[in-house]
């Protein structure tokens, strides 16, 4: 049996199905995280599940507490993470509906407590980052979306920006230039923490609009019209995930 670290985003609250969970009101040495941490048993593993906006959603990007929830997880003896990310599709390939296992990323964000070597009287760690996403269970991640039909990405690069505003059509440009495929604003300092503990990191993207400049359609009204069903399909390939682990 693993025990499996699950953060969710938007629609988190539809994540867990479950019904016997355990809530955990954890406390780290750099506070408290975001919310109580929900632990259930699924498919003979047990999920410890975070939602990192906070149970209403309220805490912006750049204002969560990266540290404390990596830390809660860590302390409860998670093997792995899966961090659930809703972006938006730079490349033509990550249309709103498809999931997206990146393969790497480009940090574009600024002025978060990035790291856990935070004062002078730790050792200076330079943690090896080269692979930010752990390719082995991206792979049982990609395997388990084909098992299941759905529309999924092998790879791309996740560029995390600061938000909480959306980005404009120029930045866009850019970030496409840099050879994104996806854009979104929570998976750093969050992957590069993971790191540091040496926890395993994956993530699921669900693309559930096209970034600025890329669609006609109104991005919010694409938001509403596939957040939900990014969440359905997420939550469907997280249990074929562990039905394969």
């Amino acid at each position: 049996m693993s025990v499996v670290g699950l953060i969710g985003g938007s629609g988190a609250a539809l994540y867990p199905a479950a019904s016997k969970i355990q809530a955990h009101n954890a406390k780290t040495l750099w506070g408290q995280p975001s919310a109580p941490v929900k632990c259930w048993t699924q498919q003979g593993h047990e999920l410890c599940f975070l939602s990192r906006h906070g149970e209403n959603h309220v805490i912006p990007p750049h204002r969560i507490n990266y540290r404390a929830n990596i830390q809660a997880l860590a302390d409860m003896g998670v093997d792995f993470i899966i961090a659930m990310n809703a972006v938006g599709g730079i490349a033509k390939s990550a249309k709103p509906g498809v999931l997206v296992i990146p393969d790497q990323l480009i940090d574009y964000t600024w002025g978060r407590f990035h790291t856990y070597f935070d004062s002078h009287k730790d050792k200076v760690n330079f943690t090896d980052f080269t692979r930010p996403y752990d390719g082995k269970l991206s792979k049982l991640l990609v395997n388990a979306a084909h098992t299941e039909k759905l529309p999924v990405v092998a790879g791309g690069t996740y560029a995390v920006t600061q938000g909480p505003r959306l980005e404009t059509a120029a930045e866009i440009d850019r970030l496409e230039r840099d050879g994104c495929t996806i854009v979104g604003m929570t998976a750093m300092p969050e992957a590069a923490l993971a790191s540091e503990l040496s926890l395993p990191y994956i993530s699921c993207s669900s693309v559930v609009n096209y970034a600025a400049g890329r669609s006609d359609a109104a991005i919010h009204s694409e938001i509403e019209a596939f957040l939900k069903l990014g969440v359905q399909h997420s939550a469907q390939l997280i249990n074929r995930f562990l039905q394969d682990l």
